[in-house]
């Protein structure tokens, strides 16, 4: 059946479950919150391409099979929530000291980005669920392959950047304060804390 001719709930329904995954707080958007805070909207595009770039190749990877590995070898799993737990508060540790002390290395860049949501479990569910729960509502494969990491991208560049603008005025709001940044970083550290042990 062509696209075109194809009942929206499929779509619906896959968009409603990438809404809920991706607008939701969770580890990587408590990073984008404090790094907007920190460095601003515009000098975190870059970590905001990294993480986009990073889910698209998981979600690309996991379509053409990398699920299978994970069904065969659950013992995975748990290497990617502590190794993702320790690496996502490494990158709000880090940025402990006041942002106008900070080096340009410990900036949230394209590369520290890139590698957020490919250790992430949370990813790896949601990503797992949208192409084996609700990519089974298409009618080729192709569309499962195209659609569902594609609508991920949509929905991360607007909800990423939504988080990292909130960090942004947040800051400004309060005049840069030290306080608030620290705040954001335990809110972080809180939020991973939560979600290895979901």
């Amino acid at each position: 059946m062509p696209v075109n001719e194809m009942p929206m709930d499929p779509y619906f329904a896959l968009w409603a479950f990438i809404i809920a995954m991706v607008a939701t707080p969770g580890p990587a958007n408590m990073l984008l919150m404090t790094a907007g805070a920190q460095q601003g909207y515009l000098r975190t595009l870059p970590f905001i391409g990294g993480l986009l770039v990073g889910k698209l190749m998981l979600n690309i990877a996991l379509a053409f099979g990398l699920m299978k590995l994970l069904e065969s070898s659950p013992g995975i799993a748990d290497i990617f929530v502590f190794a993702s737990a320790g690496y996502m508060a490494y990158l709000a540790l880090r940025n402990w000291t006041p942002p106008s002390a900070q080096s340009a290395q410990n900036r949230f860049s394209f590369w520290t980005g890139a590698i957020v949501h490919p250790l992430s479990p949370k990813t790896w569910m949601m990503a797992t669920l949208a192409l084996s729960q609700f990519g089974e509502g298409f009618s080729t494969d192709w569309e499962r392959i195209v659609i569902v990491p594609l609508s991920f991208l949509i929905a991360q560049l607007f909800f990423h950047s939504l988080w990292c603008l909130a960090g942004a005025a947040l800051s400004r709001a309060l005049d840069q304060s030290l306080i608030v940044h620290r705040a954001l970083i335990l809110l972080t550290l809180g939020v991973i804390v939560w979600a290895v042990m979901q």
